[in-house]
């Protein structure tokens, strides 16, 4: 006879126990072990032993089978792993991670991890193929609108596996924060107000609420107006990545040296100052032609606007001529820093309009949100748990599924958030992300060469920069680690055959099979697929903290970020006045709307996972357990060096620090 020693192993979620009966199998190279029963009653936290005798020994074993009987009611389990000690004292672990619901029987194999050239024997080559099969089945593709990246195909959060689903802790405090926050402005009276606000300074009652996420609005609220400030949030703010050198003028924006001569310094021309790489451009092309919708029965208003900036003598970036539609001409005047005082807030405001939409919809929903469940949806549909490439990436997409499902339901649907919320109409949303990916190069997801494309290395005080670079080569250094303990050389790459095919998923389903992208369709070399894993892990990561987290702070004034604008562009100058800008921003409960989905959006909620935690052991080698030690150590340091820099700074630069991003996509 041999024994073999089993410890199964409860996960720490809640509700992760159950009352139900659970068995086990021993599958070994040389047989297979009685179906035995462990225990009738797992409670969480907790390890059950039991001895497994078998007539013979099974040689190595590579996989187990566990069985879930329902007894009188569905109790669901979640299993965190099992460890299988041999007779000869060689133990086996198997990572799980996984939740049982109803009478099933789940196959796991031991935790090396494995490319499908690494297996030899059938049973394991078939095991893949069963995975793989019926993941394949599990989680399928749809087209939720023309020109957009597919989906996974389900029509709402009950439709999704309980594995993919936001834990019971996440869901109280998702669902506790948005009750809470829409009780408080509704009570306060905002939600129902469909006027305009009485004064600019009545704004900021309506974030002085909320107590203890307060200071930076405060801050923008003292400093909107300011075109320091302006230029800052180029840089540092919401959407730090549209900002590009500019060393020549397009036609459409005729700007002369006559009209700026007087902001540049003295001893200087335009033609110089853009000869020296100190000026720059935000083009708003995308937004040209975008219908507008109505708010209230109100008709609201989009602009296209372009704006120049110019970095003075102390490294400040300040606009300096800004034009508010693509076609110049006497009905499209370019406003000037020396206009009148509400002429030159209106047209800075016209701008601040159009980043709210280029961000919403571009920066933040379509190049996190939706490009991290296409990445997702092919490593489900694609890699089966024990290639190393899925244990790599698997943490980094915890809950995006689910809280993209949630998005189509309540936020971006006809009538969702956005749609009543903000001035474009649906249609309107669907084709300015249309347009969003019609633009999106490889080029633009890899910071380092983003950075050098948009030909911004030398701006000083671009912290979004600076931040995102450590932290990219931080992500490129423990994957190079990785992919070189698995992929020996560059044919190693190219022979895994379930690589390919999540790198071909992820160019047609996400990319729509755009070659003129520069999205790869296939990997050749070990290089290849360095940076490839660092951008999808670095986009589901650090780019989304970079572009999620400062919501509410940059938002929560409203005519720093407003969602909508209630009258037309201004065709000439000199009718700009108070009474007129509080009556072209967005009324008080539409505000209140737009706040309530912000503070949601970059709140902090319960049961996070930050960048390079892995509590979810799935790799059980030595080898890449120190990598992740090594990566955790360089986070830290991060961490460290932006601290010492917020020390000193009068506005923290905080959203691309390690202690405030999370693993995935959750929020």
């Amino acid at each position: 006879m041999a024994a073999y020693k089993v410890k199964v192993l409860t996960g720490d979620t809640l509700e992760a126990e159950t009352r139900n009966s659970i068995s086990i199998t021993l599958v070994g190279t040389r047989g297979e072990s009685p179906q035995t029963t462990i225990s009738y009653k797992f409670l969480p936290w907790t390890v059950k032993e039991r001895t497994v005798k078998c007539e013979q020994d099974l040689g190595p074993i590579v996989l187990i089978r566990l069985t879930k009987t329902r007894l009188f009611l569905e109790d669901a389990w979640f299993c965190k792993e099992v460890h299988v000690t041999a007779p000869s004292g060689t133990t086996y672990r198997f990572p799980c991670y996984q939740w049982l619901e109803g009478t099933t029987t789940q196959e796991f194999r031991e935790g090396t991890g494995k490319k499908m050239a690494d297996d030899d024997l059938e049973i394991l080559k078939e095991h893949r193929r069963k995975e793989l099969k019926a993941r394949q089945e599990a989680y399928q593709w749809k087209n939720y609108a023309e020109g957009w990246p597919c989906c996974l195909n389900v029509d709402s959060i009950f439709d999704l596996d309980s594995n993919i689903q936001f834990s019971c802790t996440r869901v109280k405090s998702f669902s506790g924060l948005l009750i809470y926050q829409g009780a408080t402005h509704l009570l306060s009276g905002f939600l129902a107000r469909p006027t305009s606000w009485r004064s600019l300074d009545e704004m900021r009652s309506i974030f002085s609420r909320t107590k203890g996420r307060d200071i930076v609005p405060e801050y923008v609220a003292s400093h909107w107006q300011e075109d320091a400030f302006f230029g800052y949030q180029f840089l540092n703010g919401n959407n730090p990545i549209i900002i590009r050198n500019c060393t020549v003028l397009p036609e459409k924006f005729p700007v002369t040296q006559e009209m700026v001569a007087n902001f540049l310094g003295k001893g200087t021309t335009l033609g110089k100052e853009m000869k020296e790489g100190r000026i720059f451009i935000v083009d708003y092309e995308v937004l040209e032609g975008i219908p507008a919708g109505t708010i209230h029965g109100r008709q609201q208003y989009v602009a296209a606007p372009l704006c120049l900036l110019h970095q003075d003598a102390s490294g400040h970036l300040r606009p300096i001529a800004i034009q508010l539609s693509q076609v110049p001409g006497p009905s499209s005047p370019i406003f000037l820093p020396s206009d009148d005082e509400w002429d030159w807030l209106l047209a800075k405001t016209w701008v601040r309009n159009a980043d709210f939409y280029s961000h919403q919809v571009i920066t933040h929903l379509l190049r996190t949100h939706l490009f991290g469940e296409v990445f997702a949806v092919a490593t489900l549909r694609q890699l089966p748990t024990c290639h190393p490439l899925f244990k790599l990436l698997i943490p980094h997409f915890r809950f995006t599924l689910h809280i993209n499902t949630l998005a189509r339901t309540i936020l971006i649907n006809p009538g969702g958030v956005i749609d009543k919320g903000s001035g474009v109409t649906h249609e309107g949303l669907l084709l300015i992300l249309q347009r969003g990916l019609e633009k999106v190069t490889y080029t633009s997801l890899c910071l380092p060469e983003d950075i050098q494309a948009r030909g911004v290395s030398f701006i000083p005080n671009y912290h979004y920069r600076d931040d995102g670079m450590r932290l990219w080569e931080a992500i490129n250094r423990f994957v190079s680690g990785i992919v070189a303990f698995y992929y020996t050389n560059n044919a190693a790459v190219q022979s895994d055959v379930e690589l390919q095919a999540w790198v071909m998923d992820i160019f047609t389903n996400g990319f729509l099979g755009r070659t003129s992208s520069g999205i790869p369709s296939s990997l050749k070399t070990v290089a290849e697929l360095n940076k490839f894993l660092t951008m999808v892990i670095f986009t589901c990561s650090a780019q989304h903290a970079a572009v999620n987290n400062g919501q509410y702070d940059m938002g929560a004034f409203l005519p720093n970020a407003p969602s909508s604008m209630r009258h037309p562009p201004p065709e000439e100058k000199g009718k700009a006045f108070l009474q007129h800008f509080l009556d072209t921003v967005p009324e008080v409960d539409t505000t209140a709307n737009i706040l309530v989905a912000l503070i949601l959006l970059s709140s902090r909620l319960e049961d996070i996972k930050l960048l390079g935690h892995y509590p979810e052991e799935r790799f059980i080698e030595a080898e890449p357990r120190r990598l992740i030690r090594a990566f955790q150590r360089e986070l830290e340091d991060i961490h460290d060096h932006i601290e010492e820099r917020n020390y000193k700074a009068e506005l923290r630069y905080n959203y691309m620090n390690p202690q405030e991003i999370e693993n995935s996509i959750s929020i």
